[in-house]
């Protein structure tokens, strides 16, 4: 079922080897939440906890599409949710780290990825706005929540040939846009992410 699914993403999205290679080993089944097992393989988002999704899977082929991730190490995610896209990125890149502000999401991501031998994913709740200082810096920056404003915090974590990828409001319409540290910026397609909210919840 997983391979049906991955043929389909490809349809849509021009998936790279180690892409496609990473959408056929993380089996999406192990990552929606119980009593939604028959929608594993729907390209549809799905619902976890305070108004978080598991993203369709559309959604994630497309979001690690642009992240442009050949050559490189390290990708910082906020947003973990369900783990789906830091379990993605984690069989193309050597070293994934996400956050959560939904510590409960996080307890769950963590079991996820220790259950499916990966290793390579470092997981924490936090108020993600803020980054992860500590790893810092980054190769990509991924938002998986719409945000109106990236905050400076953020561009410092980051290398100087990298980009923050994020879903930014404009017009009423989210759209997948790349920031650049000298301010360039490049924007994509229309998507539709929950938004990026404050604080920690236990």
């Amino acid at each position: 079922m997983n391979q049906l699914l991955v043929e389909k993403l490809a349809d849509y999205v021009d998936l790279g080897p180690k892409e496609y290679k990473a959408f056929l080993e993380i089996d999406r089944k192990f990552f929606v939440p119980p009593g939604f097992e028959r929608k594993a393989y729907e390209i549809s988002a799905l619902p976890l906890a305070d108004d978080s999704t598991i993203s369709s899977p559309l959604t994630v082929a497309k979001m690690t599409k642009y992240l442009e991730l050949e050559g490189v190490d390290n990708v910082l995610e906020i947003g973990c949710g369900s783990g789906y896209q830091a379990a993605i990125l984690s069989k193309i890149v050597r070293r994934v780290f996400t956050i959560d502000r939904i510590c409960k999401l996080v307890e769950i991501a963590k079991e996820r990825f220790k259950r499916l031998g990966l290793y390579n994913i470092n997981v924490k709740c936090d108020d993600g706005r803020r980054g992860w200082r500590e790893y810092a810096p980054y190769d990509r920056i991924l938002l998986s929540a719409y945000i109106d404003n990236i905050e400076k915090d953020l561009f410092s974590q980051l290398k100087d040939n990298g980009f923050i990828l994020a879903p930014v409001e404009k017009g009423g319409v989210q759209i997948i846009t790349r920031f650049y540290k000298n301010g360039k910026k490049e924007e994509f397609e229309a998507c539709e992410f929950v938004p990026i909210k404050k604080g920690i919840e236990k």
